[in-house]
């Protein structure tokens, strides 16, 4: 009878071990290595949303961007809204808009082999894209993202100098087709529009992309890189956000950020 127990007891502690080599521990909802198995890492999602002060569709997808920004800030989910120019003709000028984010729009629609350019429209890690308000459409492309496994990884370090801001990256598994690109982030603003199709109201804006550059990643992946800083920069409402890209087919590979507060 007691040999019996033992054996019991014996077997059932052997198959809970070999369960936890199998899953491994957890901390803080981070994967562990263990001795036999590796677990796979979250993946991530970068959202570009195009967007303009001028586009009476636009605030709705300025608004689904701002909820789902609170509600993954715990998550790799890094959201850029780019304001583009070509609605500056039809009766008011977006303050935040360039016509480099507009070519950025029209590269996306040659990559993705799309018909037309058109706002509000969000594009997810480079690959997928479709109207800006699509709420469903969103939330499936951020699960599917941060579900999938990382194609690299991307680290940076930012210091404060005279002249801006330093940025040093280190990447892994950079590609000779891979470009670094490093946007700087206003994480919010406000603007009272008096003309256009958005006439009378306040609009409010998140993740307001005001220059982003562009270079190709060092064989090494590392390298170091300066950027400049608006005047009267408020250090709390401004971030960096970096990202290897592939300049053949746009797919985003890896993905970083950091805000000015921690070193201004």
């Amino acid at each position: 009878m007691n040999t019996q127990i033992i054996t019991l007891a014996a077997g059932l502690f052997i198959a809970a071990s070999a369960f936890t080599s199998i899953v491994g521990p957890t901390e803080n909802n981070k994967p562990i290595e263990t001795n036999n198995t590796k677990l796979a890492e979250p993946g991530f999602a970068v959202l570009e949303l195009f967007t303009s002060e001028g586009c009476s569709s636009c605030p709705p997808a300025d608004e689904l961007v701002a909820k789902v920004q609170q509600e993954n800030s715990a998550k790799p989910v890094y959201i850029l809204a780019f304001h583009v120019d070509y609605w500056d003709f039809q009766g008011w000028k977006d303050v935040f808009s360039k016509s480099e984010f507009t070519r950025r729009q029209y590269q996306y629609s040659a990559w993705l082999r799309t018909e037309s350019v058109y706002t509000p429209q969000i594009v997810v890690n480079g690959k997928r894209e479709f109207v800006g308000s699509e709420e469903s459409s969103l939330r499936n492309a951020i699960s599917q993202s941060l579900s999938s496994p990382l194609a690299g990884r991307l680290t940076i370090e930012t210091t404060r100098n005279n002249k801006g801001i330093s940025v040093r990256y280190q990447a892994s598994s950079v590609k000779k087709n891979a470009v670094l690109q490093l946007a700087l982030v206003q994480k919010i603003a406000k603007t009272s529009v008096k003309k256009g199709e958005n006439e009378g109201r306040e609009l409010v804006h998140v993740q307001i992309v005001r220059s982003l550059q562009s270079q190709s990643a060092n064989d090494s992946g590392s390298g170091e890189v300066e950027l400049k800083l608006p005047e009267k920069t408020q250090p709390g409402n401004w971030e960096i956000i970096a990202f290897l890209q592939n300049k053949n087919n746009g797919e985003i590979l890896a993905a970083a950020k950091t805000s000015l507060k921690e070193i201004i």
